[in-house]
C-alpha cells in the first residue's frame, strides 16, 4: 500500500511518504480515481531538493475523498520520461503537461501534449515555443469552418485564445489556449516563505484574495504545527464568504447583461460593490488584501462593528434577493439559460470538475462540509446543488449559495471568539515535510501543497486554482451548442485567466 493517509491541513514527514516505483505509483492513483476519488494534485520536485539524487524529479499525487473527508498522499521518482496516466485517468491531463513543461519529464502516450503556459523548464534544457503558438485540435468535412476568438479581447479582460470548430453555428469542438500571462509565481515561491510570500498569495487571482491567502495561512500553520486563534479564524470564514457573495453577485449581474437583460445586470454590479464594502470595513481594502494572514489577524471585529456588517448586508442581501428574482421570473431569461451549455454529472466526475459548476451538475462536493478547516468546523454551510448542469443551474447554485454565505456570516458576526487575534509567535517550518490545504474558494476547491526541504524552507510550493479544473468543462459545455451561446457559457463558468497562468 504506497498511499499515506492525511487530513486536510495535516503535516506529513516525506519520511512517511517513500517513493513508489512508477508502475505501482501510476496504478494506485488510477485505481483510487476509478474508486470515485479525485486528483486534487499532482506535480513535480527536484530531488536534489529534498536531499536526493540529481536528474530525477519526484512527483508526488494528492487524491481527495470527498466522503471520508481523507487526503491520500503518494510519490515515485523519475528521470526522462513516465508512462502518462491520462489514458486511463482524464483528470491527469492537464496536471501531466505541466509536469512536461515545467521539469522536462516526458508523459509518454500523452494524447495532447501541448503548452499549459509559455515558458522555459524551470531546470533548463527544454525552451518555451513562442507564446500562443501550439497546434490545435482540426475537424475537415464540407461546410466545416473555424473560428478562432482572442487572446486579445474587447474589453479590460485577460488574455486567451478560444479555437471553435464548427458546422454552420453549431459547435463540434472548443479548445482553450491560455498562458499568455504566465507570471512564474510557483517558482518564485520556492526557498520561502518570506516577507512577499503572502503578497505573492494576495495576488495569485485578485478576486479570490482571501481564498488563496487563506489556503496558504492553512498550509503553513500546519507546517507549524500551530493555528491560528479562534477570533482570527472567524474573521477568515466572514472573509471567504463575503468575497463569494461579491463574486456570485456579480456573476449574476454578467450573466443578465449577456442576454440583454439590464435591470438585474445594473443591480448586480452596485450590489457587487456593496459586498466587497463590507470586505473594506474589515480591514481597510475592498478585495481583502491583509484580512487573512499567517497565524493570526491584524484585524478584529469588535461589537459595534460586526452590528455595522451585519446592518450592511441586510440591506444589500435584500436587494440582491430582488434582482436575482427578476431573473427567474422572466421568460426570455429563462428560455437563454435553461437548457444551455449543458454539462452532465458523468463529465464533471470524469473531468474533477469542483465548485458551483460541479454542484449545478449534481455533484454533491463542497470542501467546507467535506474537508472543514478552521471555523467551518463549528459552523457548516448546507450545500447547495442542482441537477441540470446547465447555465440556469450554474446561476441557480450561485443564488443559493449567496443566501446560505449570508446567513452564515450572520450567525459568526453575532458570536466572534474573544481574546488575542495573533499567535504567540511564529514558529519554524517542519523540515522535510508535506502539507496539502484545501479550502472552498467562490469558484470551488483551491489546493495549496507545500514540500519543505531539510531546512525547512519550501523546496516546491504547488497553487491548483479551481480554474485549473474547470476550463477543460467550459470546453465540454460548448459541444453541440450554437456558437453564439458561448459568451453566456463562458461567464457562466467565470474561470481565471490568471488564477491558471501562475
Amino acid at each position: 500500500m504506497i498511499w499515506r493517509k492525511a487530513r486536510n491541513c495535516e503535516a506529513v514527514p516525506l519520511a512517511e511518504l517513500e517513493p513508489a516505483g512508477f508502475e505501482e505509483f501510476r496504478e494506485a492513483v488510477a485505481a483510487g480515481v476509478r474508486a470515485g476519488f479525485r486528483i486534487s494534485a499532482l506535480f513535480g520536485c527536484p530531488e536534489r531538493r529534498l536531499g536526493g539524487e540529481e536528474g530525477r524529479i519526484r512527483i508526488f499525487a494528492a487524491l481527495t475523498d470527498d466522503f471520508s473527508g481523507l487526503v491520500l498522499l503518494a510519490c515515485s521518482s523519475v528521470r526522462e520520461s513516465f508512462q502518462s496516466l491520462t489514458p486511463d485517468c482524464p483528470q491527469a491531463h492537464m496536471f501531466e503537461r505541466e509536469i512536461h513543461e515545467q521539469w522536462g519529464p516526458r508523459p509518454e502516450g500523452h494524447p495532447w501534449l501541448k503548452p499549459v503556459r509559455f515558458h522555459d523548464s524551470y531546470e533548463g534544457g527544454r525552451k518555451s515555443p513562442e507564446v500562443g503558438c501550439a497546434d490545435f485540435f482540426r475537424i475537415h468535412g464540407e461546410e466545416v469552418h473555424e473560428v478562432a476568438v482572442g487572446p486579445v479581447h474587447a474589453g479590460i479582460i485577460e488574455p486567451g485564445h478560444f479555437r471553435f470548430q464548427c458546422h454552420g453555428e453549431n459547435v463540434h469542438h472548443l479548445e482553450i489556449s491560455l498562458g499568455y500571462q504566465h507570471r512564474g509565481v510557483e517558482r518564485a515561491l520556492a526557498g520561502g516563505p518570506d516577507r512577499r510570500t503572502i503578497h505573492l498569495m494576495e495576488t495569485l487571482a485578485g478576486d479570490t484574495t482571501a481564498g488563496h491567502a487563506a489556503a496558504y495561512c492553512q498550509a503553513l500553520e500546519a507546517l507549524a504545527g500551530r493555528t491560528a486563534p479562534p477570533a482570527a479564524l472567524s474573521l477568515r470564514g466572514i472573509a471567504l464568504e463575503l468575497e463569494r457573495m461579491a463574486n456570485h453577485t456579480g456573476d449574476l449581474g454578467a450573466l443578465a447583461n449577456d442576454v440583454g437583460y439590464l435591470p438585474t445586470a445594473s443591480f448586480c454590479g452596485r450590489l457587487r460593490g456593496d459586498f466587497l464594502n463590507m470586505t473594506a470595513l474589515l480591514c481597510g481594502n475592498r478585495f481583502g488584501r491583509g484580512l487573512v494572514a499567517p497565524f493570526g489577524s491584524s484585524f478584529g471585529l469588535d461589537g459595534r462593528m460586526a452590528a455595522d456588517l451585519t446592518r450592511r448586508l441586510d440591506s444589500t442581501f435584500k436587494d440582491v434577493e430582488n434582482a436575482a428574482g427578476l431573473l427567474w421570473d422572466t421568460s426570455s431569461v429563462m428560455s437563454r439559460f435553461e437548457g444551455t451549455g449543458r454539462i452532465s454529472t458523468e463529465a464533471c466526475l470524469d473531468l474533477g470538475i469542483v465548485g458551483p459548476a460541479a454542484r449545478a451538475s449534481g455533484v454533491d462536493r463542497d470542501v467546507r462540509r467535506d474537508f472543514p478547516s478552521g471555523v467551518f468546523r463549528f459552523v457548516q454551510i448546507p450545500v447547495s446543488t442542482w441537477e441540470t448542469g446547465d447555465v440556469f443551474g450554474r446561476a441557480i447554485v450561485r443564488w443559493l449559495e449567496i443566501r446560505r454565505s449570508a446567513e452564515f456570516v450572520r450567525r459568526v458576526a453575532a458570536s466572534m471568539p474573544a481574546g488575542d487575534r495573533v499567535a504567540a509567535s511564529a514558529p519554524a517550518l517542519a523540515p522535510s515535510a508535506i502539507a496539502v490545504s484545501l479550502v472552498e474558494g467562490w469558484r470551488g476547491e483551491i489546493c495549496h501543497a507545500a514540500v519543505t526541504d531539510r531546512a525547512g524552507k519550501f523546496a516546491v510550493y504547488k497553487v491548483v486554482d479551481p480554474s485549473f479544473h474547470n476550463w477543460f468543462g467550459l470546453a465540454m459545455a460548448l459541444r453541440g451548442q450554437q456558437i453564439s451561446d458561448f459568451p453566456l457559457c463562458n461567464k457562466s463558468f467565470n474561470l481565471s485567466y490568471c488564477g491558471h497562468d501562475l
